[in-house]
Protein backbone atom coordinates (compact mmCIF):
# COMPACT_ATOMS: atom_id res chain seq x y z
CA UNK A 1 0.00 0.00 0.00
CA UNK A 2 1.25 3.66 -0.23
CA UNK A 3 0.45 6.34 1.83
CA UNK A 4 0.58 10.47 0.69
CA UNK A 5 0.81 12.12 3.57
CA UNK A 6 0.48 15.96 3.85
CA UNK A 7 3.07 17.91 6.27
CA UNK A 8 0.96 20.49 8.29
CA UNK A 9 -1.53 19.83 10.85
CA UNK A 10 -0.86 16.14 10.17
CA UNK A 11 2.80 15.34 10.23
CA UNK A 12 4.03 18.51 12.30
CA UNK A 13 1.76 21.01 14.38
CA UNK A 14 2.45 24.68 14.06
CA UNK A 15 2.26 28.18 15.17
CA UNK A 16 2.79 31.00 12.49
CA UNK A 17 1.81 33.84 15.40
CA UNK A 18 3.52 32.24 17.95
CA UNK A 19 7.49 32.44 16.30
CA UNK A 20 6.48 35.53 14.02
CA UNK A 21 5.05 37.54 16.45
CA UNK A 22 8.48 37.89 18.35
CA UNK A 23 9.49 40.09 15.58
CA UNK A 24 7.13 42.93 16.74
CA UNK A 25 7.54 45.42 19.20
CA UNK A 26 6.04 44.37 22.47
CA UNK A 27 3.43 47.14 22.40
CA UNK A 28 2.58 46.36 18.92
CA UNK A 29 -1.33 45.97 18.39
CA UNK A 30 -3.32 44.03 16.05
CA UNK A 31 -0.02 41.90 15.15
CA UNK A 32 -2.49 38.69 13.97
CA UNK A 33 -4.17 40.91 11.43
CA UNK A 34 -1.07 41.80 10.28
CA UNK A 35 0.17 38.49 9.83
CA UNK A 36 -2.41 37.46 7.73
CA UNK A 37 -1.33 39.91 5.24
CA UNK A 38 1.52 37.13 4.55
CA UNK A 39 -1.59 35.05 2.73
CA UNK A 40 -1.51 37.48 0.07
CA UNK A 41 1.77 35.45 -1.53
CA UNK A 42 1.45 32.34 0.63
CA UNK A 43 0.47 30.22 -2.19
CA UNK A 44 2.29 32.04 -5.10
CA UNK A 45 5.80 31.07 -2.44
CA UNK A 46 5.09 27.99 -2.17
CA UNK A 47 4.77 27.07 -5.90
CA UNK A 48 7.93 28.69 -6.46
CA UNK A 49 7.08 31.48 -8.41
CA UNK A 50 8.80 33.94 -5.90
CA UNK A 51 11.96 34.24 -5.04
CA UNK A 52 12.65 33.26 -0.92
CA UNK A 53 14.90 36.48 -0.70
CA UNK A 54 11.89 38.47 -2.44
CA UNK A 55 9.20 36.83 -0.55
CA UNK A 56 11.13 37.85 2.79
CA UNK A 57 11.92 41.48 1.62
CA UNK A 58 8.19 41.78 0.90
CA UNK A 59 6.93 40.15 3.98
CA UNK A 60 8.79 42.50 5.74
CA UNK A 61 7.74 45.70 4.77
CA UNK A 62 3.70 44.41 4.38
CA UNK A 63 4.22 43.25 8.51
CA UNK A 64 5.86 46.94 8.94
CA UNK A 65 8.96 45.45 11.31
CA UNK A 66 12.41 46.37 11.83
CA UNK A 67 13.88 43.10 11.31
CA UNK A 68 16.51 41.82 8.95
CA UNK A 69 16.36 38.96 6.36
CA UNK A 70 18.05 36.82 8.95
CA UNK A 71 16.16 37.08 11.90
CA UNK A 72 12.74 36.89 9.52
CA UNK A 73 14.30 33.65 8.43
CA UNK A 74 14.60 32.11 11.52
CA UNK A 75 11.26 33.19 12.77
CA UNK A 76 9.87 31.59 9.58
CA UNK A 77 11.19 28.79 9.75
CA UNK A 78 10.46 27.84 13.88
CA UNK A 79 7.24 27.20 14.41
CA UNK A 80 7.07 23.66 13.78
CA UNK A 81 6.82 20.59 16.26
CA UNK A 82 5.90 16.53 15.83
CA UNK A 83 2.64 15.68 15.91
CA UNK A 84 3.98 12.58 17.82
CA UNK A 85 0.84 9.86 17.69
CA UNK A 86 1.08 9.93 13.57
CA UNK A 87 4.94 9.36 13.59
CA UNK A 88 4.47 6.57 15.92
CA UNK A 89 1.92 5.54 13.48
CA UNK A 90 4.07 6.24 9.97
CA UNK A 91 7.06 3.98 11.73
CA UNK A 92 4.79 1.23 11.94
CA UNK A 93 3.71 1.82 8.25
CA UNK A 94 7.32 1.69 7.21
CA UNK A 95 7.99 -1.23 9.84
CA UNK A 96 5.18 -3.10 7.83
CA UNK A 97 6.43 -2.29 4.09
CA UNK A 98 3.93 0.39 2.83
CA UNK A 99 5.67 2.91 0.81
CA UNK A 100 5.32 6.49 2.57
CA UNK A 101 5.17 9.70 0.26
CA UNK A 102 5.20 13.38 1.07
CA UNK A 103 2.38 15.44 -0.45
CA UNK A 104 2.40 19.00 0.70
CA UNK A 105 2.55 22.49 -0.06
CA UNK A 106 5.88 23.80 1.28
CA UNK A 107 8.00 26.51 0.32
CA UNK A 108 12.01 26.86 -0.33
CA UNK A 109 12.58 28.39 3.22
CA UNK A 110 10.41 25.48 5.05
CA UNK A 111 11.42 22.28 3.96
CA UNK A 112 15.28 22.21 3.82
CA UNK A 113 15.16 23.63 7.28
CA UNK A 114 12.11 20.60 8.29
CA UNK A 115 14.32 17.80 6.78
CA UNK A 116 17.83 18.93 9.18
CA UNK A 117 15.54 19.83 12.11
CA UNK A 118 13.53 16.43 12.07
CA UNK A 119 15.55 13.64 10.99
CA UNK A 120 12.52 11.54 10.94
CA UNK A 121 11.77 12.57 7.55
CA UNK A 122 14.61 9.94 6.29
CA UNK A 123 11.90 7.56 6.85
CA UNK A 124 9.84 8.36 3.46
CA UNK A 125 10.52 7.01 0.15
CA UNK A 126 9.59 10.36 -1.24
CA UNK A 127 8.44 13.85 -1.44
CA UNK A 128 6.20 15.74 -3.50
CA UNK A 129 6.80 19.71 -2.41
CA UNK A 130 4.72 22.56 -3.86
CA UNK A 131 7.52 24.70 -4.24
CA UNK A 132 9.05 22.29 -6.18
CA UNK A 133 6.30 20.77 -8.77
CA UNK A 134 5.24 24.52 -9.71
CA UNK A 135 1.84 24.23 -8.49
CA UNK A 136 -0.11 23.94 -4.57
CA UNK A 137 -3.15 21.48 -3.57
CA UNK A 138 -5.41 21.39 -4.51
CA UNK A 139 -4.59 22.17 -7.80
CA UNK A 140 -4.98 19.04 -9.61
CA UNK A 141 -1.72 19.31 -11.91
CA UNK A 142 0.22 18.82 -8.30
CA UNK A 143 -2.17 15.46 -8.07
CA UNK A 144 -1.05 14.60 -11.67
CA UNK A 145 2.60 15.28 -10.66
CA UNK A 146 2.32 12.84 -8.10
CA UNK A 147 0.26 10.05 -9.65
CA UNK A 148 3.00 10.17 -12.53
CA UNK A 149 6.61 10.39 -10.47
CA UNK A 150 5.43 7.62 -7.96
CA UNK A 151 3.58 5.54 -10.49
CA UNK A 152 0.47 5.86 -7.98
CA UNK A 153 -2.59 3.25 -8.39
CA UNK A 154 -5.20 6.12 -6.66
CA UNK A 155 -7.50 3.18 -5.54
CA UNK A 156 -4.53 1.62 -4.12
CA UNK A 157 -3.17 5.10 -1.86
CA UNK A 158 -4.69 6.61 0.89
CA UNK A 159 -3.96 10.18 1.35
CA UNK A 160 -3.77 11.53 4.26
CA UNK A 161 -4.68 15.56 4.59
CA UNK A 162 -6.27 18.33 7.33
CA UNK A 163 -7.72 20.51 4.53
CA UNK A 164 -11.01 19.61 2.82
CA UNK A 165 -10.27 21.18 -0.39
CA UNK A 166 -6.95 19.08 -0.63
CA UNK A 167 -9.45 15.84 0.91
CA UNK A 168 -11.98 16.87 -2.00
CA UNK A 169 -10.12 16.77 -4.84
CA UNK A 170 -8.03 13.74 -4.01
CA UNK A 171 -11.40 11.94 -3.68
CA UNK A 172 -12.16 12.61 -7.04
CA UNK A 173 -8.87 11.12 -8.18
CA UNK A 174 -10.14 8.25 -6.64
CA UNK A 175 -7.76 8.25 -3.95
CA UNK A 176 -9.07 6.47 -0.38
CA UNK A 177 -8.79 9.70 1.70
CA UNK A 178 -9.20 10.97 5.51
CA UNK A 179 -9.31 14.26 6.25
CA UNK A 180 -7.24 14.23 9.50
CA UNK A 181 -7.91 16.43 12.62
CA UNK A 182 -4.90 16.86 14.92
CA UNK A 183 -7.06 16.74 17.76
CA UNK A 184 -8.54 13.51 17.38
CA UNK A 185 -5.98 11.22 16.14
CA UNK A 186 -7.58 8.17 17.56
CA UNK A 187 -10.18 8.68 14.63
CA UNK A 188 -7.35 8.28 12.26
CA UNK A 189 -6.09 5.08 13.38
CA UNK A 190 -9.95 3.73 13.82
CA UNK A 191 -11.05 4.53 9.95
CA UNK A 192 -7.23 2.90 8.60
CA UNK A 193 -8.22 0.07 10.70
CA UNK A 194 -11.58 -0.46 8.85
CA UNK A 195 -9.67 0.00 5.68
CA UNK A 196 -7.53 -2.73 6.42
CA UNK A 197 -4.34 -1.34 7.31
CA UNK A 198 -3.16 -1.06 11.51
CA UNK A 199 -0.76 0.81 13.44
Amino acid sequence: MTFLFDIGRVLLDFDFEGSLSRLFPNNTVNIAGRLERLHERKDEFEAGKVDEQAFIAWAIKVLDIHATPSEFHHAWQNIFILNVPMWQCVKKLADSGHRLILFSNTNSIHWPWMTEAFPEFAIFDGAVISFETGSVKPDIAIYHHAILQYDLIPEDTIYIDDLPNNIAKGRELGFRTWQYDLHNHAAFEAWLTSEFVNC
